[in-house]
């Protein structure tokens, strides 16, 4: 076993320090080897030696780079070292953290892990909170305990009977929602097309005059973190729109939300602690491992009265907080100990620096190219930049090409009609060098 683990360490430390100096993206010939794992099942036994190093030989060169620091296609932060030291431990300890009683340090772990995210992120301290995989998660998490609240207060108990005859919940979002957060919507039986959409404002903010008067039952879920603009919808004048008729206020938070943990971008996410419930991912800007996201709810009785199970042979009752009480999995991993690794190694001091530093990258980048006579397309608030290079044929031309190169790799998308490229900067290892390598090879590439 020492053996196997120590040949899988060097492996894995080999290929973080190959990122620097090859293509983000995988080359042709390394996506065609990988159908050499495509065999028949094996009828013997193999020797795992042979498996991780089959694993590394095929697998490592197919892989995107996502781990390094010109990764910009996605809002993906590489994982500090730290958190994937903490992760391949908690991997050892090998602990299905359901159950306080059966797991008390993953458990307690977590629990210090969501009370210094509270405080991190100025979020009410009572607040319930889940640790699950990602931000689609945490908002069906959430949502759940909002659909739980909204019905109660209608006298409906929506665990027991379901939602055959239940009174209709009226969903409000804005135009520019996030799929994910609709994804959840279809899960929890609300539907993703009987959502009432409020206008967007020039960058995709939801505009709060816009919105309808509703009564309870209803929820109003906002967006903290365009997914193109990176704007952030004014939650709290949402709020003090909606507060009085009783209606639930949700804050879908994938990445913006981490922006409150900054003195200089705080003011982005005034007035999101007035809120019911909130979704983040921890795998975006708090640069931890996949898969991790976090559901926070202010009435920790409306999480749990969503989430809590109890069997015979479970021993549920405890004065300790039972982690499968508040998350739609029973058994899943310690995921709290990665955050809880990340904020004791990084302190909220540098958590602060790792967001306002990417967000100065991001402004670095929209600075040059725009320079260069190309056109930035939204605010650059915080770590998301769109770009175009002339027309929608253009601009896809110049993004296939960016790829291809691999110097860094920025996607594409298309945001009020403009076809755009597509920058998000969240990885700790991103540097000021890295933006300006990056520019050179847009600019070179764009100028073709």
């Amino acid at each position: 076993m020492r053996k196997l683990l120590e040949t899988t360490s060097n492996l894995a430390i080999r290929y973080l320090e190959s990122l620097e100096n090859r293509k983000v993206a995988p080359s042709a010939d390394a996506i065609a080897k990988l159908i050499q794992f495509d065999e028949p099942l094996p009828e013997d036994s193999a020797d795992p030696e042979l498996i991780l190093q089959l694993l590394d030989e095929l697998g490592s060169p197919g892989t995107m780079a996502m781990a390094g620091s010109r990764f910009f296609g996605f809002v993906t932060g590489g994982s500090f070292p730290v958190t994937l030291a903490a992760n391949w431990l908690a991997g050892a300890w090998d602990q299905n953290s359901g159950l306080a009683h059966i797991t008390p340090a993953t458990a307690f772990l977590e629990q210090v892990a969501l009370y210094w995210l509270l405080d991190l992120l100025h979020l009410p301290p009572e607040c319930g909170g889940a640790f699950v995989t990602g931000a689609t998660v945490a908002n069906f998490t959430a949502l759940a305990a909002a659909r739980h609240a909204v019905l109660e207060q209608v006298g409906w108990n929506v665990e027991a009977d379901g939602l055959f005859g239940a009174p209709p919940i009226t969903v409000v979002v804005g135009e520019e929602v996030h799929p994910s957060l609709l994804k959840a919507l279809g899960l929890l039986g609300l539907g993703r097309n009987r959502v009432v959409k409020v206008p967007a404002d020039s960058q995709g903010r939801m505009r709060p005059e816009a919105i309808p008067s509703v009564t309870s039952p209803a929820i109003v879920c906002t967006q903290v973190g365009n997914v193109n603009t990176g704007a952030c919808d004014p939650v709290g004048e949402i709020c003090e729109r909606t507060r009085k008729s009783g209606v639930w206020v949700h804050v879908d938070g994938a990445f913006g939300l981490w922006a409150a943990a900054s003195p200089s971008l705080a003011h982005l996410t005034a007035g999101v602690e007035q809120a019911d419930s909130w979704a983040t991912d921890a795998h975006k800007w708090l640069n931890v491992p996949y898969d991790s996201g976090v559901a926070f709810v202010r009435n920790a009785d409306m999480l749990r009265a969503a989430m809590a199970v109890s069997a015979s042979y479970l021993p549920t009752v405890s004065d300790r907080r039972n982690p499968s009480d508040y998350t739609p999995e029973f058994s899943r991993r310690a995921r709290g100990v990665e955050v809880w690794a990340a904020l004791r190694s990084l302190g909220r001091s540098g958590v602060a620096d790792l967001v306002e530093r990417t967000c100065h990258h991001a402004r670095h980048f929209a600075r040059e190219i725009q320079a260069a006579g190309y056109q930035i397309l939204n605010d650059v608030v915080l770590n998301q930049v769109l770009v175009s290079f002339g027309d929608a044929e253009t601009t896809l031309r110049a993004i296939a090409e960016i790829q291809a190169d691999g110097t860094c790799w920025c996607g594409s998308t298309v945001w009020q009609g403009h076809t755009a490229m597509r920058i998000s900067v969240s990885s700790w290892a991103t540097t000021d060098a890295d933006v300006e390598r990056s520019v050179a090879a847009i600019l070179r590439i764009a100028k073709k």
